[in-house]
């Protein structure tokens, strides 16, 4: 069964628990829907809000898919994410350039702030093989404390010690123009740094050596390593990359949707992540559109509420439904197999 069929089924299932919640819980699961997803598409400005929700999804998700296409779990995207954002932060917060040019190096800084963060875990791992999941959830933390000292120490807020002072305009991913297209959503250019990745990461996996190298790494470690290819290199540099797009993500988190950066919060779309590469079948295509749907349910949740008093909680309980039935996705693939060779034999006994 082809995995896009598998998401959809996944996606079905869990609105239709949505619905049953909701009924249990004394609501009406027509109406629940029409505001919930009224919340994220009603018009112009919640649309460009749900764009900018889903944009540092999509890069997280991309983050992990493109880490377990090449046979690497990638726990670590959190911290990645926040290391890089940090240091994007970090330049727009001292150095002085006109917008063209400090937008530009915020970017450059944030990836390679990530990939940086990732190449450790990488080494670890073609090195002395350390299981990655270990050493990324170790560097999250790692990421976290660093973070907390380093902010108030030296980029303490005004008025509170618990962010960062808030970007200067120059520094800012926003655009009046992309706003006002939007009738005043915060949607930023963020979204088409996402949309670029997806491109660049489809074409690397799908259209080039490097990427054939670093999914036969995922496929059979030793047959690739047998056929030539450095094993070794080819962990190191999937992290580094994998790593570099959540370090965008922190980029589009911190300097588009937000202003400044907080202290004491690992940001949550770091692992939300996982649960984009898994209902996208880790396809960069399917990460992006899982993605969308994902911004629309946590954009749309809070309206849902309002409209309604459907608890947001409905939303969340969804979304965890959604990744049960797509983690189960071979469990589904057996049904249906089974149903098949049900009414195969029911056919030839009829004849």
């Amino acid at each position: 069964m082809k995995n896009s069929v598998k998401s959809l089924i996944a996606v079905l299932l869990g609105l239709v628990a949505g619905a049953l919640l909701m009924v249990l819980t004394g609501h009406n699961p027509v109406e629940g829907f029409k505001y919930l997803f009224q919340g994220g598409l009603k018009n112009p400005e919640r649309i460009g809000n749900t764009l900018a929700t889903s944009t540092p999804l999509i890069l997280t998700g991309l983050s992990v898919a493109f880490a377990f296409r090449t046979g690497l779990f990638n726990i670590g995207v959190a911290g990645q994410m926040l290391f890089g954002g940090f240091c994007a932060t970090a330049i727009g917060l001292t150095v002085d350039l006109p917008k063209g040019l400090l937008l530009p190096l915020m970017i450059l800084v944030g990836f390679i702030g990530g990939a940086l963060w990732a190449v450790i875990p990488g080494l670890l791992k073609a090195r002395y093989n350390v299981h990655e999941v270990v050493s990324t959830i170790m560097m999250n933390w790692i990421a976290y404390w660093t973070i907390y000292y380093i902010v108030p120490a030296y980029f303490k807020g005004e008025s509170l010690e618990t962010e960062s002072r808030q970007l200067p305009p120059e520094a800012m991913l926003h655009q009046q123009w992309l706003s006002d297209l939007f009738q005043g959503s915060y949607v930023n250019l963020g979204f088409f740094i996402a949309v670029v990745a997806v491109i660049v990461v489809a074409f690397l996996i799908n259209k080039t050596t490097l990427g054939y190298e670093l999914k036969a790494v995922g496929f059979n470690r030793h047959a690739a390593e047998y056929a030539g290819i450095g094993v070794k290199r080819s962990i190191v540099l999937s992290m580094f990359i994998s790593g570099g797009i959540a370090g965008l993500a922190g980029v589009a988190q911190y300097a588009g949707n937000a202003s400044s950066l907080q202290i004491g919060i690992l940001p949550s779309q770091g692992f939300d992540g996982i649960a984009v590469a898994l209902l996208g079948a880790n396809t960069p295509v399917g990460v992006f559109l899982s993605a969308l749907f994902f911004g629309i349910l946590y954009s749309g949740r809070g309206f849902m509420n309002a409209m309604t008093e459907v608890p947001p909680e409905i939303a969340d309980s969804i979304i965890a439904i959604i990744i049960y039935f797509a983690a189960t996705s071979i469990l589904i693939e057996r049904v249906i197999r089974k149903l098949k060779l049900r009414r195969a034999a029911n056919k030839k006994q009829g004849e």
